[in-house]
């Protein structure tokens, strides 16, 4: 597996969020321009996992999200930080959306 999120970006509506199955998981949110806005997770607290999250981004778009992700994992907080950690190595920081919530403990991470 690679350690980016390569999928194809879908646009951010309640149709495409219905058709996703009720898995846990990471998602990704990007502007129009494909620049991440917003890195989560489904889980286990999340009625219908990534599904139920992107229901909420849908109702109330984080930090002007257009489209998502998804990439279904059952070790969705490691690979959360993951990407969270990627995103601060490749930009400097963590997405604009996730500033102000939560967040775990992040380590280093050298992407080769």
């Amino acid at each position: 597996m690679a350690i980016r999120m390569t999928k194809p970006w879908v646009s951010l509506t309640a149709e495409n969020v219905k058709a996703l199955p009720g898995q846990l998981g990471v998602f990704q949110l990007a502007n129009a321009a494909g620049e991440v806005v917003f890195i989560g997770f489904g889980g286990g607290r999340a009625l219908f996992g990534i599904r139920s999250e992107l229901d909420k981004a849908v109702a109330d778009p984080p930090a002007g999200a257009t489209q998502f992700r998804v990439e279904i994992n059952q070790q969705y907080t490691t690979r959360y930080q993951e990407l969270l950690m990627l995103h601060v190595h490749d930009h400097g920081a963590v997405p604009a959306g996730n500033l102000g919530k939560p967040l775990p403990t992040l380590g280093r991470l050298s992407p080769l």
